[in-house]
């Protein structure tokens, strides 16, 4: 499987491991099998791995199919609902993401890639737009009321405050946040309008 670290390895490779270790694990378990009953399979398997990985390694098309694409999650602080859900990616994957590269929110965020391998490439903007603490209070059009706690504010103040922006449907909302400063940031869920 070459020299890649296991975040790197296809999801193939990974199947592959896995199913030679079993095949590995029948003939150590039963001595009275016979050791052709694991080789061989584990041989198959081994041929497959390889003409995978050739064929990957000389088209880009079937490495794109077989592997997939990086695909972009936000750009610009805006996030895209709908290429997170073909890649069934939630927010809290998302946020968690967000918050290991540095970064606090999503309105500080030039781009961010979802490789292939499932990790997120994060490229913050030069210049952060949020100050201070931010507050989660929507996620997906969902109201977080941990976060709400924490400034001391209940829903009918969120309520209240998002009417006075003109929002008055939370479920529009994709994703919210107050700042330090008092800023707040309100990216709306396109599918939705």
């Amino acid at each position: 499987m070459g020299k890649r670290e296991i975040g790197e390895l296809s999801l193939l490779d990974i199947v592959i491991s896995i199913m030679m270790a079993e095949l590995a694990i029948i003939v150590i378990g039963d001595t009275s099998k016979h050791l052709f009953a694991s080789i061989v399979p584990m041989l198959v398997l081994v041929v497959i791995q390889r003409v995978t990985a050739y064929i990957s390694l000389k088209s880009k098309k079937f490495r794109d199919w077989f592997e997939g694409k990086p695909s972009i999650i936000i750009l610009n602080g805006r996030i895209d609902k709908k290429e997170m859900q073909n890649h069934r990616y939630n927010f809290d994957d998302l946020i968690l993401q967000l918050h290991e590269k540095g970064v606090k929110c999503v309105q500080d965020v030039e781009y961010a890639i979802l490789e292939p391998s499932g990790k997120l490439s994060v490229f913050p903007k030069e210049k952060p737009e949020s100050t201070g603490f931010v507050h989660l209070l929507i996620a997906d059009g969902e109201i977080m009321e941990d976060s709400l706690k924490m400034i001391d504010k209940t829903k009918e103040w969120l309520k209240a405050e998002l009417s006075k922006q003109g929002f008055d449907q939370i479920e529009q909302i994709l994703y919210c946040t107050l700042d330090g400063a008092n800023r707040w940031y309100i990216d709306l869920d396109t599918s939705k309008r």
